[in-house]
């Protein structure tokens, strides 16, 4: 399937004549450019982490609602969401109210992955079909987020219920010892910008 047909979802939701949200175009980069990743934190109607990972020519992305921990003995919950273009890695500002996902939105971390996922016999597996397997294994080279990740399905798509995911951080290292976990959202700052949520709120005139 081809990024336009992936996006079409992404493309359903939005009015790109209200929304400063990208609308999907031509990428700069180069197919032999190591995959990128971005964490936004969104401030809408329920605050959350969106955990987004370059697959082929679209962003795949789950809301995580506790943000990814820097902590081995953190489970996250990550639900999947919709397909996102290349260009929503530099995405941030203000989404207006009454738009699908309104609310502010600012990139926490951003940079580049390295897919880590073998079949049993040790072959290299590439990393959508991973995903498609349910289990894919990664890392995180940004500058909040580095070391070996995993997202893991847990639960299948039902008519009664939501796809579901565990983002957990690796044990690296002698004795695995813990990390810093998640930072309060509230107070943390854009890896691009510097700023806190309520001052990109401040800066659009929409506090």
């Amino acid at each position: 399937m081809s990024g336009n047909d992936r996006l079409r979802t992404y493309r359903s939701k939005r009015d790109f004549t209200r929304t400063e949200e990208p609308s999907p175009g031509t990428h700069e980069g180069s197919a032999r450019d190591a995959p990128r990743f971005v964490v936004q934190i969104h401030d809408a109607r329920r605050m959350h982490f969106d955990f987004r990972l370059q697959v082929d020519d679209v962003l795949r992305s789950w809301s995580v609602p506790k943000g990814p921990s820097t902590d081995p003995q953190d489970k996250r919950l990550a639900v999947p969401t919709e397909d996102h273009p290349l260009e929503y890695e530099e995405f941030e500002g203000v989404i207006p109210r009454g738009e699908y996902g309104g609310g502010t939105v600012i990139v926490w971390d951003h940079g580049t992955y390295e897919p880590l996922s073998h079949d049993r016999r040790g072959r290299t597996v590439p990393f959508g079909e991973a995903l498609e397997h349910g289990h894919a294994t990664f890392r995180l080279n940004g500058s909040k987020l580095r070391g070996e990740f995993a997202l893991t399905r847990f639960r299948d798509r039902t008519d009664d219920g939501e796809e579901a995911w565990l983002l957990v951080k690796a044990r690296e290292g002698r004795g695995g010892a813990a990390g810093r976990g998640t930072p309060d959202p509230r107070r943390a700052r854009s890896v691009r910008t510097g700023r806190t949520l309520a001052q990109v709120a401040a800066d659009s005139g929409q506090e």
